[in-house]
């Protein structure tokens, strides 16, 4: 489990982490979602120990993480793929990492073989990968040591569509069997598909969490009518907000079991009655953090 309990980093007058609190739970991938600067990259260095917290407590099942007696046989990272060692192959970063960790010399070829980078390619020194095989062999680096924990952010950054599906299988299997995964991307499609829980941060601190059901579902009601003058009139007849969507559609504020029985009440034909999640995991996205896009700022 990882514990963020009050989490607070500035850097001179600037706050880049301001009051962060989430868990994410073991059996479960968690989405940290947000636009770019809006204190991600900082939580998560904070949390494996690469940035010092101002305030606040950041764990892994119960301890921080410098003070794990072996952190990677406990916790998996992979913040950056381009961090890696250019000059050593792939095999040379995977067989010193081992050693470190006092792995046995076959946990590195289990690991090459899991992330399909081929014997040639395990040889070829690093300066030479595409970010693509770098993201592989970061991803081998961070199981090595079979934790329970993974840290990763935005690991499917120059996965081809092959690629990215393999990790979308890889992580929901580790958490299947139990793992915890935190997992930052900016593919919020590939978020959608894989994460269990979803945190969603802007200018540093939180501005939703939940499931990632109870926040899609959050989004209410899409209903479309060639009726729609009528059909808002009666919703807020039943004090029921509402907003246009389209040109014969509207956004309601309540499920859409209300919205039907409104509907019947009035004697108004429904063509479409369904949650207004259909746009997924972006839409919802955009509208909660609309007051704190930063692009091009750093996370």
């Amino acid at each position: 489990m990882i514990t963020i309990d009050g989490l607070t980093r500035r850097y001179g007058d600037f706050t880049a982490v301001d009051d962060v609190s989430f868990t994410a739970r073991p059996g479960r991938v968690t989405g940290f979602l947000g636009p770019n600067g809006a204190g991600k990259s900082t939580t998560m260095r904070v949390l494996v120990g690469l940035t010092p917290a101002g305030a606040g407590t950041a764990t892994v099942r119960g301890r921080r993480y410098a003070d794990l007696p072996n952190p990677g046989r406990e916790v998996g990272v992979l913040l950056d793929a381009s961090a890696q060692h250019a000059g050593r192959t792939g095999r040379e970063i995977l067989g010193v990492a081992a050693h470190t960790m006092g792995l046995p010399k076959r946990r590195v070829e289990e690991m090459l073989e899991l992330v399909s980078l081929s014997p040639a390619e395990s040889r070829r020194r690093v300066r030479h990968y595409s970010l693509g095989m770098r993201q592989r062999l970061g991803i081998a680096t961070a199981l090595l040591g079979d934790p329970d924990v993974l840290v990763l952010d935005e690991p499917a950054n120059g996965l081809d569509p092959a690629g990215i599906r393999w990790m979308r299988d890889l992580l929901r299997d580790f958490a299947d069997r139990g793992g915890t995964v935190l997992l930052s991307s900016h593919l919020l499609h590939e978020i959608e598909v894989v994460a269990d829980d979803l945190v969603v941060i802007g200018h540093g601190r939180i501005v939703a969490r939940g499931t990632k059901a109870e926040l899609l579902a959050a989004a209410g009601t899409l209903v479309r009518s060639t009726a729609r003058a009528e059909l808002a009139r009666a919703l807020g007849a039943s004090g029921i907000t509402h907003t246009d969507h389209g040109p014969d559609a509207l956004r309601a504020d309540a499920d859409p079991g209300l919205v039907g029985e409104v509907a019947l009440a009035a004697g108004i034909a429904l063509h479409e009655l369904r949650p207004a999640d259909g746009a997924g995991l972006e839409e919802m996205f955009l509208e909660l953090t609309a007051d704190t896009q930063r692009e091009g700022a750093v996370a």
